[in-house]
Protein backbone atom coordinates (compact mmCIF):
# COMPACT_ATOMS: atom_id res chain seq x y z
CA UNK A 1 0.00 0.00 0.00
CA UNK A 2 2.86 2.38 0.75
CA UNK A 3 4.26 1.72 -2.73
CA UNK A 4 0.97 2.53 -4.47
CA UNK A 5 0.45 5.62 -2.32
CA UNK A 6 3.91 6.86 -3.23
CA UNK A 7 3.27 6.03 -6.87
CA UNK A 8 0.01 7.92 -6.87
CA UNK A 9 1.68 10.97 -5.36
CA UNK A 10 4.43 10.86 -7.99
CA UNK A 11 1.94 10.70 -10.86
CA UNK A 12 -0.24 13.40 -9.27
CA UNK A 13 2.83 15.60 -8.92
CA UNK A 14 3.70 15.10 -12.57
CA UNK A 15 0.20 16.08 -13.65
CA UNK A 16 0.30 19.18 -11.44
CA UNK A 17 3.66 20.27 -12.82
CA UNK A 18 2.47 19.94 -16.40
CA UNK A 19 -0.80 21.74 -15.81
CA UNK A 20 0.59 24.62 -13.78
CA UNK A 21 2.47 26.00 -16.78
CA UNK A 22 5.80 26.21 -14.93
CA UNK A 23 6.12 29.50 -13.14
CA UNK A 24 9.90 29.00 -13.12
CA UNK A 25 11.99 30.44 -15.92
CA UNK A 26 12.52 27.94 -18.76
CA UNK A 27 15.73 25.96 -18.59
CA UNK A 28 18.32 27.66 -20.75
CA UNK A 29 20.15 25.69 -23.41
CA UNK A 30 17.32 23.41 -24.56
CA UNK A 31 17.41 24.77 -28.09
CA UNK A 32 18.16 23.15 -31.42
CA UNK A 33 21.85 23.24 -32.34
CA UNK A 34 23.13 23.93 -28.83
CA UNK A 35 25.01 21.63 -26.50
CA UNK A 36 23.14 19.40 -24.10
CA UNK A 37 22.65 21.33 -20.83
CA UNK A 38 24.67 19.83 -17.96
CA UNK A 39 21.52 19.42 -15.84
CA UNK A 40 19.92 17.24 -18.49
CA UNK A 41 23.15 15.35 -19.15
CA UNK A 42 23.52 14.56 -15.45
CA UNK A 43 19.92 13.42 -15.15
CA UNK A 44 20.26 11.21 -18.23
CA UNK A 45 23.51 9.63 -17.02
CA UNK A 46 21.97 8.85 -13.64
CA UNK A 47 19.08 7.15 -15.38
CA UNK A 48 21.42 5.03 -17.51
CA UNK A 49 23.42 4.07 -14.44
CA UNK A 50 20.23 2.93 -12.73
CA UNK A 51 19.23 0.75 -15.69
CA UNK A 52 22.71 -0.73 -15.92
CA UNK A 53 22.88 -1.52 -12.20
CA UNK A 54 19.49 -3.24 -12.09
CA UNK A 55 19.77 -5.40 -15.22
CA UNK A 56 19.80 -9.12 -14.54
CA UNK A 57 22.46 -11.53 -15.77
CA UNK A 58 19.95 -12.75 -18.38
CA UNK A 59 19.68 -9.27 -19.88
CA UNK A 60 16.19 -8.32 -18.70
CA UNK A 61 15.00 -6.56 -15.54
CA UNK A 62 13.21 -7.71 -12.41
CA UNK A 63 9.43 -7.76 -12.34
CA UNK A 64 6.99 -9.46 -14.69
CA UNK A 65 6.53 -6.34 -16.82
CA UNK A 66 10.25 -5.55 -16.98
CA UNK A 67 11.05 -9.02 -18.29
CA UNK A 68 9.06 -8.44 -21.46
CA UNK A 69 11.26 -8.09 -24.56
CA UNK A 70 9.50 -4.89 -25.59
CA UNK A 71 10.48 -3.20 -22.32
CA UNK A 72 14.03 -4.55 -22.68
CA UNK A 73 14.10 -3.07 -26.18
CA UNK A 74 13.05 0.36 -24.93
CA UNK A 75 15.68 0.21 -22.19
CA UNK A 76 18.38 -0.60 -24.75
CA UNK A 77 17.26 2.33 -26.89
CA UNK A 78 18.02 4.72 -24.03
CA UNK A 79 21.71 3.83 -24.31
CA UNK A 80 21.84 4.10 -28.09
CA UNK A 81 19.89 7.37 -28.09
CA UNK A 82 22.56 9.19 -26.10
CA UNK A 83 25.45 7.88 -28.21
CA UNK A 84 26.66 4.97 -26.11
CA UNK A 85 28.86 2.70 -28.24
CA UNK A 86 27.29 -0.79 -28.22
CA UNK A 87 30.64 -2.46 -28.99
CA UNK A 88 33.28 -0.55 -27.03
CA UNK A 89 31.49 1.83 -24.67
CA UNK A 90 31.17 1.45 -20.89
CA UNK A 91 27.68 -0.02 -21.27
CA UNK A 92 28.55 -2.49 -24.04
CA UNK A 93 27.83 -5.50 -21.82
CA UNK A 94 24.45 -4.07 -20.80
CA UNK A 95 23.53 -3.66 -24.47
CA UNK A 96 24.89 -7.08 -25.42
CA UNK A 97 23.03 -8.85 -22.60
CA UNK A 98 19.80 -7.09 -23.48
CA UNK A 99 20.18 -7.93 -27.16
CA UNK A 100 20.89 -11.57 -26.35
CA UNK A 101 17.75 -11.65 -24.21
CA UNK A 102 15.59 -10.25 -27.02
CA UNK A 103 17.01 -12.81 -29.45
CA UNK A 104 16.27 -15.58 -26.95
CA UNK A 105 12.62 -14.52 -26.90
CA UNK A 106 12.17 -14.79 -30.66
CA UNK A 107 10.45 -17.81 -32.15
CA UNK A 108 12.99 -19.20 -34.59
CA UNK A 109 10.31 -20.46 -36.98
CA UNK A 110 7.92 -17.49 -37.07
CA UNK A 111 10.11 -14.56 -36.01
CA UNK A 112 7.62 -13.57 -33.31
CA UNK A 113 9.20 -11.87 -30.28
CA UNK A 114 7.45 -12.12 -26.93
CA UNK A 115 3.76 -12.61 -26.36
CA UNK A 116 2.13 -9.57 -27.93
CA UNK A 117 2.53 -7.24 -30.89
CA UNK A 118 3.40 -4.52 -28.38
CA UNK A 119 6.44 -6.55 -27.38
CA UNK A 120 7.21 -7.54 -30.92
CA UNK A 121 7.00 -3.97 -32.21
CA UNK A 122 9.25 -2.38 -29.58
CA UNK A 123 11.73 -5.27 -29.70
CA UNK A 124 11.89 -4.99 -33.50
CA UNK A 125 12.47 -1.25 -33.19
CA UNK A 126 15.44 -1.93 -30.91
CA UNK A 127 16.86 -4.50 -33.33
CA UNK A 128 16.50 -2.03 -36.20
CA UNK A 129 18.43 0.64 -34.31
CA UNK A 130 21.08 -1.90 -33.28
CA UNK A 131 21.45 -3.29 -36.80
CA UNK A 132 24.61 -2.05 -38.47
CA UNK A 133 26.08 -0.83 -35.18
CA UNK A 134 26.31 -3.86 -32.93
CA UNK A 135 28.87 -6.46 -33.95
CA UNK A 136 26.48 -9.35 -33.44
CA UNK A 137 25.83 -11.41 -36.60
CA UNK A 138 22.46 -12.71 -35.38
CA UNK A 139 20.85 -9.26 -35.18
CA UNK A 140 20.36 -8.92 -38.93
CA UNK A 141 18.69 -12.29 -39.32
CA UNK A 142 16.47 -11.68 -36.29
CA UNK A 143 15.45 -8.26 -37.63
CA UNK A 144 14.52 -9.66 -41.02
CA UNK A 145 12.37 -12.37 -39.43
CA UNK A 146 10.72 -9.84 -37.13
CA UNK A 147 9.88 -7.49 -40.01
CA UNK A 148 8.57 -10.38 -42.08
CA UNK A 149 6.17 -11.29 -39.27
CA UNK A 150 4.91 -7.70 -39.01
CA UNK A 151 4.23 -7.62 -42.75
CA UNK A 152 2.55 -11.03 -42.78
CA UNK A 153 0.39 -10.05 -39.81
CA UNK A 154 -0.74 -6.88 -41.56
CA UNK A 155 -1.34 -8.69 -44.84
CA UNK A 156 -3.89 -11.06 -43.31
CA UNK A 157 -5.63 -8.24 -41.46
CA UNK A 158 -8.43 -6.67 -43.50
CA UNK A 159 -8.00 -3.39 -41.57
CA UNK A 160 -4.34 -3.07 -42.58
CA UNK A 161 -3.16 -2.77 -38.98
CA UNK A 162 -2.41 -4.86 -35.89
CA UNK A 163 -3.74 -5.92 -32.51
CA UNK A 164 -2.46 -8.15 -29.72
CA UNK A 165 -1.42 -11.23 -31.68
CA UNK A 166 -0.04 -11.70 -35.20
CA UNK A 167 -3.23 -13.48 -36.27
CA UNK A 168 -5.71 -10.95 -34.85
CA UNK A 169 -8.44 -10.03 -37.31
CA UNK A 170 -9.24 -6.71 -35.64
CA UNK A 171 -6.88 -3.82 -34.83
CA UNK A 172 -6.37 -0.88 -32.50
CA UNK A 173 -4.34 2.28 -32.75
CA UNK A 174 -2.25 1.83 -29.59
CA UNK A 175 -0.89 -1.56 -30.63
CA UNK A 176 -0.48 -0.52 -34.26
CA UNK A 177 1.91 2.29 -33.39
CA UNK A 178 4.69 -0.08 -32.30
CA UNK A 179 4.91 -2.18 -35.50
CA UNK A 180 4.44 0.91 -37.68
CA UNK A 181 7.38 2.75 -36.10
CA UNK A 182 9.42 -0.48 -36.25
CA UNK A 183 8.80 -0.66 -40.01
CA UNK A 184 10.02 2.91 -40.45
CA UNK A 185 13.15 2.10 -38.43
CA UNK A 186 13.75 -1.06 -40.44
CA UNK A 187 13.51 0.91 -43.67
CA UNK A 188 15.96 3.45 -42.26
CA UNK A 189 18.30 0.55 -41.49
CA UNK A 190 18.28 -0.56 -45.11
CA UNK A 191 15.69 -3.32 -45.15
CA UNK A 192 13.19 -3.50 -47.97
CA UNK A 193 9.70 -2.63 -46.72
CA UNK A 194 6.88 -2.44 -49.28
CA UNK A 195 5.33 1.02 -49.63
CA UNK A 196 1.94 -0.67 -49.49
CA UNK A 197 2.55 -1.57 -45.84
CA UNK A 198 2.96 2.10 -44.91
CA UNK A 199 0.00 3.16 -47.03
CA UNK A 200 -2.35 0.64 -45.41
CA UNK A 201 -1.17 1.51 -41.90
CA UNK A 202 -1.58 5.24 -42.47
CA UNK A 203 -5.03 4.69 -43.97
CA UNK A 204 -6.05 2.89 -40.78
CA UNK A 205 -4.93 5.82 -38.61
CA UNK A 206 -6.74 8.24 -40.94
CA UNK A 207 -9.97 6.25 -40.57
CA UNK A 208 -9.52 6.31 -36.78
CA UNK A 209 -9.26 10.12 -36.70
CA UNK A 210 -12.42 11.89 -35.56
CA UNK A 211 -13.77 15.28 -36.53
CA UNK A 212 -11.88 16.99 -33.71
CA UNK A 213 -8.58 15.42 -34.82
CA UNK A 214 -8.44 12.97 -31.94
CA UNK A 215 -7.72 9.31 -32.63
CA UNK A 216 -10.04 6.61 -31.30
CA UNK A 217 -9.01 3.26 -29.89
CA UNK A 218 -10.32 1.45 -32.94
CA UNK A 219 -11.53 2.88 -36.23
CA UNK A 220 -15.15 2.44 -35.17
CA UNK A 221 -15.36 3.08 -31.43
CA UNK A 222 -14.52 5.61 -28.76
CA UNK A 223 -13.37 9.21 -28.76
CA UNK A 224 -9.86 10.55 -29.11
CA UNK A 225 -7.17 10.99 -26.50
CA UNK A 226 -3.68 12.46 -26.45
CA UNK A 227 -1.72 9.19 -26.39
CA UNK A 228 -3.40 7.69 -29.42
CA UNK A 229 -3.34 10.96 -31.32
CA UNK A 230 0.39 11.35 -30.63
CA UNK A 231 1.00 7.87 -32.03
CA UNK A 232 -0.95 8.71 -35.17
CA UNK A 233 0.72 12.10 -35.61
CA UNK A 234 4.14 10.49 -35.24
CA UNK A 235 3.58 7.84 -37.90
CA UNK A 236 2.28 10.46 -40.35
CA UNK A 237 5.39 12.56 -39.72
CA UNK A 238 7.71 9.57 -40.17
CA UNK A 239 6.00 9.04 -43.54
CA UNK A 240 6.76 12.69 -44.35
CA UNK A 241 3.04 13.38 -44.47
CA UNK A 242 2.37 16.76 -42.91
CA UNK A 243 -0.34 18.01 -45.23
CA UNK A 244 -3.04 15.35 -45.36
CA UNK A 245 -6.30 16.16 -43.60
CA UNK A 246 -5.76 13.49 -40.91
CA UNK A 247 -2.16 14.53 -40.23
CA UNK A 248 -3.05 18.21 -39.81
CA UNK A 249 -6.07 17.34 -37.67
CA UNK A 250 -3.96 15.10 -35.41
CA UNK A 251 -1.40 17.81 -34.77
CA UNK A 252 -4.06 20.43 -34.15
CA UNK A 253 -5.57 18.13 -31.52
CA UNK A 254 -2.16 17.69 -29.86
CA UNK A 255 -1.62 21.43 -29.65
CA UNK A 256 -4.93 21.81 -27.85
CA UNK A 257 -4.75 18.75 -25.60
CA UNK A 258 -1.09 18.00 -24.89
CA UNK A 259 -1.45 18.87 -21.19
CA UNK A 260 -4.09 16.19 -20.61
CA UNK A 261 -1.65 13.65 -19.26
CA UNK A 262 -2.71 10.06 -18.68
CA UNK A 263 -2.60 9.06 -15.01
CA UNK A 264 -2.45 5.37 -16.00
CA UNK A 265 0.24 5.54 -18.68
CA UNK A 266 2.11 8.84 -18.17
CA UNK A 267 5.49 7.67 -19.50
CA UNK A 268 3.92 5.96 -22.49
CA UNK A 269 2.33 9.31 -23.31
CA UNK A 270 5.55 11.26 -22.73
CA UNK A 271 7.39 8.80 -25.00
CA UNK A 272 5.03 9.28 -27.95
CA UNK A 273 4.02 12.90 -27.40
CA UNK A 274 7.61 14.13 -27.24
CA UNK A 275 8.37 12.45 -30.56
CA UNK A 276 5.17 13.67 -32.22
CA UNK A 277 5.80 17.28 -31.23
CA UNK A 278 9.46 17.02 -32.25
CA UNK A 279 8.58 15.69 -35.68
CA UNK A 280 5.62 18.03 -36.17
CA UNK A 281 6.79 21.47 -35.04
CA UNK A 282 10.14 22.36 -33.48
CA UNK A 283 8.80 25.42 -31.71
CA UNK A 284 6.05 23.39 -30.07
CA UNK A 285 8.59 20.73 -29.11
CA UNK A 286 11.02 23.23 -27.58
CA UNK A 287 8.32 24.58 -25.27
CA UNK A 288 7.20 21.06 -24.38
CA UNK A 289 10.82 19.94 -23.89
CA UNK A 290 11.47 22.65 -21.34
CA UNK A 291 8.34 21.71 -19.44
CA UNK A 292 8.85 17.96 -19.28
CA UNK A 293 12.45 18.52 -18.26
CA UNK A 294 11.13 20.16 -15.10
CA UNK A 295 8.75 17.26 -14.55
CA UNK A 296 11.51 14.68 -14.83
CA UNK A 297 13.88 16.76 -12.73
CA UNK A 298 11.32 16.95 -9.94
CA UNK A 299 10.39 13.26 -10.02
CA UNK A 300 13.69 11.44 -10.56
CA UNK A 301 14.58 9.24 -7.61
CA UNK A 302 17.85 9.35 -5.72
CA UNK A 303 18.90 6.13 -7.43
CA UNK A 304 18.39 7.73 -10.86
CA UNK A 305 15.08 6.01 -11.61
CA UNK A 306 11.51 7.16 -12.19
CA UNK A 307 8.46 5.38 -10.80
CA UNK A 308 5.35 4.57 -12.79
CA UNK A 309 2.32 2.27 -13.00
CA UNK A 310 4.24 -0.25 -15.13
CA UNK A 311 7.43 -0.42 -13.06
CA UNK A 312 10.63 1.57 -12.73
CA UNK A 313 12.37 0.13 -15.80
CA UNK A 314 9.56 1.13 -18.15
CA UNK A 315 9.14 4.51 -16.45
CA UNK A 316 12.87 5.24 -16.53
CA UNK A 317 13.16 4.20 -20.17
CA UNK A 318 10.14 6.34 -21.07
CA UNK A 319 11.52 9.40 -19.30
CA UNK A 320 14.98 9.03 -20.84
CA UNK A 321 13.67 8.46 -24.36
CA UNK A 322 11.44 11.52 -24.01
CA UNK A 323 14.57 13.56 -23.28
CA UNK A 324 16.77 11.74 -25.81
CA UNK A 325 15.40 13.91 -28.62
CA UNK A 326 17.85 16.52 -27.35
CA UNK A 327 20.65 14.25 -28.58
CA UNK A 328 19.05 13.35 -31.95
CA UNK A 329 21.49 10.50 -32.55
CA UNK A 330 19.22 7.53 -33.37
CA UNK A 331 17.94 7.53 -36.96
CA UNK A 332 14.31 7.27 -35.79
CA UNK A 333 14.89 10.40 -33.67
CA UNK A 334 16.06 12.53 -36.59
CA UNK A 335 13.87 14.97 -38.51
Amino acid sequence: MRFFTRLGLVVLGMLTLLQCGFAQAPLSGLQVGQEIPPELEDMYKRGLAYLASTQTAQGNWEGSYDQQPGVVGLALLTFLASGEDPNYGPYRQVIKRGTTYILSQQNAATGYIGNSMYNHGFATLALAELYGHLLEPDVGDALQKAVKLILESQEQNSLGAWRYTPVSKDADTTVSGAPMVALFAARNAGLSVPEKAFERGLAYFARSTGGDGGVSYTSHSGGGNTVRTAISSLVFSLANDYQSEASRANFRYLRENKDQTSSSYPYYQFYYLSQALFQGDMQEWELWNQRVFRVFQATQGRDGSWSGPRGSTFATAGALLSMALNYRLMPIYER
